[in-house]
């Protein structure tokens, strides 16, 4: 089954628990803390590899959560950080946000990998929180809980060549002569329910990765038969590849529908080296009507893809065009120049009013709450010593906080008592 599109969830692992414990050895009084930091959780990648070829394995694996790092133990014993989790993937899957679309990572070339989801962070253990003020501090923090996302996957299929024609136009069997690939040939349409790759050895130098898209209707820029599900596939190809049938009614006609369809779908087609083929020459008919039709075609090439002629000098120049795509592409270094730095400043958190309180915002304010152990009264404290020194308090009372409103956190409500 071909799967070129799939939605996923990813929650990276939680941060271990620090842990709250004291030394108790005979004959050492005031042993003091000793309890150990949580592991960091595992974080979650999406790697682009070369021998997966479709999305299908997702498509039943919605939810993927990340390993949790190890919690922390008496006598300094430190938690281990969780395992990190890979998403494998084939190259040429495009990461997008679900829900506006946005292109957020390209995964092109073997190894590339996004990361989807970041490990939550352990949490330290008592030993940590220990000063001259405080020398039997009675708490520690909770592991941090993962980033949790969601991410839409699409595969667009990595061609040197794309084969663009109207259904029956011999595709399937083009791309079965020219390479050792076997798509399934018929004689209806839609034949080709999803890309075919094949690769073409011209010797043992040069070689051509070829797709055979299925075949393109009038109307499929907006949907119409297989439509969008496929028009994708053709956007990575070097060269396009019009493969028209002989025995077309109208092939100029014909032409125009395909330039047309691709056009309307992506304006990145619009300088895309083009070779077009006339197919099945193998039919008496055809062959007579190939001469006509040098007139309006002079650069186009006569084939039968059933019988392989014309095929080794269609994939001669079929290689001169993906050689001269890729000289284009060749990527130049600038030289090194000496730009300024530049530093911005993020603010510590914002606040927003809203009905019965006040909303805060914050990595660090957030991260502070998701790791305190609200039941512990010495952990409060420690919270609101902590709100103190980034100033949230003063800034809540400038803002005109009065006692009893709700302070809302990530997805805690506290209540705002003055200093």
């Amino acid at each position: 089954m071909f799967v070129d599109r799939v939605r996923i969830r990813t929650i990276g692992g939680a941060g271990g628990n620090g842990c709250c414990s004291f030394r108790r050895e005979k004959y050492v009084p005031r042993g003091g803390p000793d309890g150990g930091d949580g592991g960091n959780g595992g974080d979650i990648y999406i790697v682009a590899v070369s021998h997966v070829h479709s999305l299908v394995d997702l498509r039943f694996h919605f939810r993927w959560q990340g390993k949790r790092g190890v919690h922390g133990r008496g006598s300094d014993q430190h938690g281990k950080t969780g395992a990190d989790t890979i998403i494998e993937v084939p190259c040429g899957t495009v990461v997008k946000d679900p829900e506006s679309g946005e292109t957020i990572c390209d995964l092109v070339d073997p190894g590339q990998r996004f990361l989807a989801a970041r490990g939550g962070r352990g949490g330290r253990g008592n030993a940590r929180f220990a000063s001259a003020e405080n020398r039997v501090p009675r708490f520690a923090e909770k592991g941090e809980p993962g980033e949790d996302r969601e991410y839409l996957l699409e595969l667009k299929t990595i061609a040197d060549v794309g084969i663009v024609g109207m259904p029956n136009a011999g595709k399937s069997t083009l791309l079965a002569a020219a390479t050792a690939a076997t798509p399934k040939i018929a004689d209806y349409p839609f034949t080709t329910l999803s890309p075919n790759l094949g690769v073409a050895f011209l010797d043992t130098e040069r070689t051509l990765v070829i797709a055979d898209i299925p075949g393109i209707i009038e109307g499929a820029a907006q949907g119409k038969g297989l439509g969008h599900d496929f028009l994708r596939h053709i956007e990575r190809t070097r060269v396009l590849l019009f493969l028209i049938d002989l025995g077309d009614a109208d092939p100029e006609a014909t032409l125009a529908v395909l330039e047309k369809e691709l056009a309307e779908y992506s304006p990145v087609f619009a300088d895309r080296p083009r070779v077009i083929a006339f197919n099945k020459m193998d039919i008496t008919e055809n062959r007579e009507r190939l001469g006509a039709l040098r007139a309006a075609f002079p650069d186009a090439y006569g084939i039968s893809a059933a019988t392989g002629e014309g095929v080794p000098r269609l994939l001669e120049t079929l290689w001169k065009s993906v050689a001269e795509s890729r000289e284009a592409d060749a990527i130049v270094i600038p030289a090194a120049t000496t730009e300024e730095r530049e530093y911005a400043y993020d603010v510590p958190f914002r606040i927003t009013p809203v009905s019965g309180g006040f909303r805060v915002e914050g990595d660090r304010v957030v991260r502070a709450v998701r790791m305190c152990d609200l039941d512990n009264p010495e952990a409060l404290r420690h919270l609101q010593q902590t709100f103190r020194k980034t100033g949230l308090f003063n800034a809540l009372k400038r803002l005109g906080a009065q006692r009893g409103d709700s302070i809302f956190i990530g997805d805690t409500e506290l209540e705002y008592t003055p200093d």
